[in-house]
């Protein structure tokens, strides 16, 4: 039996920074890679404060599941990774008004340095409603 997997980079996201899609649905799921805070146009936002880091993350992963046909109320698990686990009650309620009456199942993992001075990475699974 083939599976039938497909592979996503939405257009309004940055081109993968590696041998990776942003996206890939498989048997009703879709799976989104890692999400950095780095802006459609290439621009890793280092300097950015973890606010706007977060905000620039969450954005890049609904673009990816969107551009896989789900929502954020298709997410079924979320992990997000953060360099300083201080920085968790500002996620919390940053993620809390991004996700609104969506619960999946999450994780938040503090990681120290992430790649590019980043201060955080958020992936997802989520279902093809």
């Amino acid at each position: 039996m083939k599976a039938n997997i497909e592979h996503f980079n939405p257009q309004n996201l940055a081109k993968p920074g590696g041998h990776y899609s942003h996206a890939v649905m498989a048997n009703g799921f879709i799976f989104i890679s890692g999400q950095l805070p780095i802006t459609k146009e290439g621009q890793k936002l280092s300097q950015a404060s973890f606010k706007d880091q977060t905000l620039q993350a969450l954005e890049n992963l609904k673009c990816a599941l969107e551009g896989a046909g789900g929502k954020i109320q298709s997410l079924v698990q979320v992990r997000v990774y953060v360099d300083d686990i201080s920085n968790w009650p500002e996620f919390n309620v940053i993620y809390s008004e991004w996700a609104g009456d969506s619960l999946p199942a999450r994780a938040v993992v503090p990681t120290g340095q992430l790649h590019f001075g980043l201060k955080i990475e958020v992936e997802a699974i989520a279902a093809k409603l």
